[in-house]
């Protein structure tokens, strides 16, 4: 494992790097980039500040590690194999979706859909790099719904299910239960149907 030399009377010993990250990721998710201060990371990770900054540079580049950690947790949901029909493949993404925001073994909400959506404008750039996810998000999915629409439609119906996915992320951490997320992905999948037989 990657150590990283940490300070502390008595001598010096070692802190997980890997296991920093995840406390980091942990906190970050479920307060947000702002939310967290240094002293925070810090108290969590048992690190002193020049540790911190030695293993990471920053405050923002444990952030970019941390989210890259989030990302690798279980693939990106957005990044689904085309099924049978353009509605089980939405139905798929959104269910996916729903048991990621909702999962008991990590936090609620998402990391990416709604990380960093309003900022001060010294983390304008990390801002941008999340939205910059979002649009990988945005053109993974418009690229499996080509499967069966034009790449001006794919890219229509992929800009609404991101704000869904974004909204359901919200409601996650508001809340919501399962059963009212299927609520939502249900009438999301009525609409298809109507717009497909209309």
């Amino acid at each position: 494992m990657d150590k990283v030399v940490k300070t502390r009377r008595g001598g010096p010993r070692t802190f997980d790097r890997d296991e920093a990250i995840d406390i980091a990721m942990r906190l970050f998710w479920r307060h947000g980039y702002e939310g967290v201060s240094l002293n925070d990371l810090t108290a969590a990770i048992g690190v002193a500040p020049p540790s911190l900054y030695s293993a990471f540079g920053s405050k923002a580049g444990l952030y970019r590690e941390a989210l890259e950690r989030y990302f690798g947790l279980r693939g990106p949901v957005w990044d689904i194999k085309p099924t049978t029909t353009l509605q089980e493949t939405v139905e798929t993404l959104l269910h996916k979706a729903i048991d990621a925001v909702i999962d008991p073994a990590g936090e609620r909400g998402c990391m990416i859909s709604s990380g960093m959506i309003q900022c001060g404008p010294d983390h304008a750039e990390l801002a941008r790099e999340l939205a910059e996810r979002r649009d990988t998000m945005r053109d993974m999915i418009a690229a499996t719904l080509e499967h069966w629409l034009d790449r001006d439609h794919a890219l229509s119906l992929a800009r609404y299910l991101v704000a869904v996915l974004q909204g359901l992320s919200v409601q996650a951490y508001d809340g919501a239960s399962r059963e009212e997320l299927r609520q939502v992905s249900d009438e999301v999948i009525a609409g298809l149907k109507a717009r497909m037989f209309s």
